[in-house]
């Protein structure tokens, strides 16, 4: 325990990512609302984003959330300067660069943890080197993955049983071997550094951060025992790994502010967006979004639009369009698109507030990229999926939502590309689409998706299993 009246204190250090900044946030309001003292680390530009999703609980005394900022060396890194975010690298060529101006956080996080004296540092699995860090000050790293138990398990599967090489071809499906559930893939959705034989830039980051959460005190895990309850105990089990579920921490954000606060200034307003969900029917609008990385060409941009105009549902399309490309020039676009689909369609260029939208009762389907934050957000809200996976642990995701849990369809993507898309044609987003909108199969993926986003709000309340594994934890580390 740190002086200050004995309180627990818990430094969170998340990965200079969305889909890792945002989750990490929740979870240390998570520990505060149990009177943990958390501080935040982070740099500068990232501080401003984070210190908006937690205003509104500064002032209460009991809520209370430190932000400290460590400065971030884009320059010395061969990074534009302002690049503090995965979102903001100009280019994949340079991700590497990103990962390796990371490695120079660990002197100034050392500096605050000498300052600070925490009783324990949860850092994000990209920094292996935090191992080091907490033992310097004698206490315990828990790694934070951003990613569910499903995963974990199936690339741990695929890293140590290589099953890659037992096939005759780059399309042959293989199972997961020692993965409970006959999971099916095949090796061109595997990342090609899981695959090379040498020891590349990103494989030896892997390699490093698998090390260091094998030699870590724990890992704590935004999903719930409900979800993957067979995947849960085959992590701890199978791999001797201690574990804590404690999610889904979206949860946490009940009213629409904090809903709405949740990331980046969002590009419509909350009320527009509302009195357009507010005039259609319930489970009537399919929801498209990939994330704050993907990025499509206008070739693919154009048969998402074919595609969703074909299905005749209600959508909202958010469109990212690529950093090097003119903001306003739209040629994307099917000529007379967005007059055809007017009062139909509904498309955000932007930042869209998820949460706000999936959680709205009109809202039925979603066509995601299945990053873990999206997937389990959809889980929450009750609603189906059409999975479009690009990379990192999304082809993992998306076997959960269609081979275990069944609450999705699969458009079709055939090749782990990283960030571009790969090409699917409108016929099959055509399709999928209606798949998850209309008829039994899609009444019935509903009717799973209801009973799961029950379970996890059970999970989340008082005497739930994730309420029960947080105390767990809390209790340990105290």
């Amino acid at each position: 325990m740190d002086g200050e009246n004995g309180q627990l204190h818990i430094f969170f250090f998340p990965y200079l990512a969305h889909g890792h900044i945002i989750p990490m946030t929740d979870m240390a309001r998570l520990f505060v609302a149990r009177g943990v003292r958390a501080t935040i680390v982070t740099t500068p530009l990232n501080s401003l984003f984070i210190s908006k999703a937690i205003a509104k609980r500064k002032t209460d005394p009991d809520n209370r959330i430190n932000i400290k900022t460590i400065k971030f060396s884009s320059a010395e890194a061969g990074l534009p300067e302002g690049c503090e975010r995965a979102d903001s690298i100009p280019s994949p060529a340079l991700a590497i660069d990103f990962f390796k101006a990371t490695e120079m956080l660990q002197e100034p996080l050392e500096q605050l943890l000498l300052e600070e004296n925490p009783n324990c540092l949860i850092a994000d699995v990209f920094y292996p080197w935090a191992n080091d860090s907490a033992a310097k000050f004698g206490i315990p790293r828990i790694v934070f993955h951003g990613t569910g138990f499903f995963s974990l398990c199936a690339a741990e599967c695929i890293n140590l049983y290589e099953p890659y090489k037992k096939v005759s071809s780059e399309s042959e499906p293989f199972v997961i071997p020692n993965l409970p559930g006959d999971i099916k893939m095949t090796s061109m959705l595997l990342a090609d550094f899981v695959k090379s034989d040498g020891e590349t830039d990103v494989k030896k980051l892997w390699r490093e951060a698998k090390e260091s959460e094998e030699a870590s005190y724990g890992v704590i895990v935004n999903s719930f025992k409900e979800l993957e309850q067979a995947y849960v105990d085959h992590y701890c089990k199978a791999f001797g790994r201690k574990a804590w579920h404690i999610g889904p921490v979206s949860l946490l954000n009940r009213d629409n502010v904090e809903k709405v606060e949740r990331g980046e200034e969002a590009a419509i307003d909350e009320h527009e967006c509302f009195k357009w969900l507010d005039s259609k029917k319930p489970n009537s609008v399919v929801y498209v979004c990939f994330g704050s990385i993907a990025d499509f060409t206008e070739t693919q941009l154009k048969e998402i639009a074919i595609g969703l105009e074909a299905s005749g549902q209600n959508f909202i399309w958010v469109v990212k369009r690529s950093k090097n490309e003119i903001q306003d020039k739209e040629e994307w676009l099917p000529e007379g698109f967005e007059k055809r689909t007017k009062g139909r369609g509904l498309l955000i260029r932007g930042w869209a507030p998820q949460l706000l939208i999936l959680d709205h009762e009109s809202v039925g389907g979603f066509v995601t990229h299945c990053g873990w934050n999206s997937t389990l957000e959809a889980v929450c809200a009750g609603v189906p999926m059409v999975t479009w996976p690009l990379s990192a642990d999304q082809f993992y995701n998306e076997r959960l939502v269609t081979q275990v849990l069944k609450i999705g369809v699969a458009v079709g993507v055939k090749k782990w590309v990283r960030v571009v898309g790969d090409s699917i044609k409108w016929e099959a987003v055509e399709k999928t689409v209606s798949r998850i909108m209309v008829g039994e199969e899609a009444e019935e993926m509903r009717n799973r998706s209801k009973k799961l986003a029950c379970l996890a709000r059970q999970a989340m309340e008082e005497g739930g299993s994730s309420y029960s594994d947080l105390n767990a934890l809390i209790e340990e580390l105290g």
